[in-house]
């Protein structure tokens, strides 16, 4: 099950399932059939002393790769469990197939439209072919790692800063995929990346907050100019209903006082009515 990832990517390069076992297995050849043979009948000779070498047991999370004189002879990984080996000519790698994270560190990068940002992220990987993370790579972990670092500059160095603060997650996936597809020929799986972090130049936090700032205030004076106007309309329309009622505009004069009244103020503006000086001021 664990070679099925890999001898897909080969297919689709068109490399058969045969020629990859046997570019992996070879042959060992007269000399070195001989010496497995000698090692076998010696093993068998000198037991049960020899049995503490032979068996090797490698725990659930882990699979054992066994080279055989330098050569892979079988088609998968060992393990989980107990298994036997010949001690003079064989020997084993174990590769832990649990989920691995790590950070990476934050990266200087310059965006499409010409801004210097500083992102971090945060990577989740597995082992899915232990043979190929031995036989293909020096060092899996190191490599995706250091791949990772170059991912992210790639993938951010294509998009500008707008794009950077409000699609981290597609930025991910896209460096998830690329990620995948490089690692595929390494056995590593990624599972998962995150944006952790975007570090922005001081001044231009200053800047971009100014802007938001003047954003706010400008959309406050047209809500407030929008108020007023909303209120013009509506004392223009009640002046029209008043003006037809004159006992009206009494009525809310005395609602008024009473409104007045009720906060327990000591003075109390009276207005006079013009209608009742006009008789006087004909005299």
């Amino acid at each position: 099950m664990e070679m099925e990832g890999q001898v897909e990517s080969q297919k689709r390069r068109g490399v058969s399932k045969e020629d990859l076992i046997s570019e992996r297995t070879g042959s060992l050849g007269c000399i070195g059939w001989f010496l497995v043979i000698l090692s076998g009948f010696f093993t068998i000779l000198l037991s049960p002393f020899t049995i503490w070498f032979c068996l090797k047991i490698v725990k659930e999370y882990e699979r054992a790769v066994i080279f055989r004189l330098g050569r892979i002879p079988d088609k998968k990984a060992k393990g989980p469990g107990i298994f036997f080996i010949l001690p003079c000519t064989d020997d084993i790698v174990k590769v832990d197939l649990r989920t691995v994270s790590f950070d990476i560190p934050p990266q200087e990068i310059l965006t499409k439209d010409s801004v210097t940002v500083s992102v971090d992220g945060v990577v989740y990987f597995r082992v899915s072919d232990p043979i190929a993370s031995v036989a293909n790579v020096a060092n899996a972990d190191f490599a995706t790692r250091l791949l990772a670092q170059t991912t992210l500059r790639n993938v951010l160095g294509t998009k500008n800063l707008a794009e950077l603060l409000s699609d981290r997650e597609g930025i991910a996936h896209s460096m998830q995929a690329n990620l995948d597809e490089a690692t595929d020929d390494w056995g590593i799986k990624v599972e998962r990346v995150e944006i952790k972090d975007v570090k922005l130049p001081h001044q231009l936090q200053r800047a971009m907050a100014a802007e938001a700032e003047a954003t706010r205030e400008a959309r406050a004076k047209v809500i407030a100019a929008e108020g007023e106007m909303n209120a013009s309309r509506a004392l223009k329309e009640a002046s029209l209903v008043i003006s037809e009622s004159p006992s009206g505009l009494q009525l809310r004069y005395l609602q008024t006082l009473s409104t007045i009244a009720a906060e327990k103020n000591s003075t109390i503006i009276f207005p006079l009515p013009m209608d009742m000086l006009t008789p006087f001021l004909r005299k």
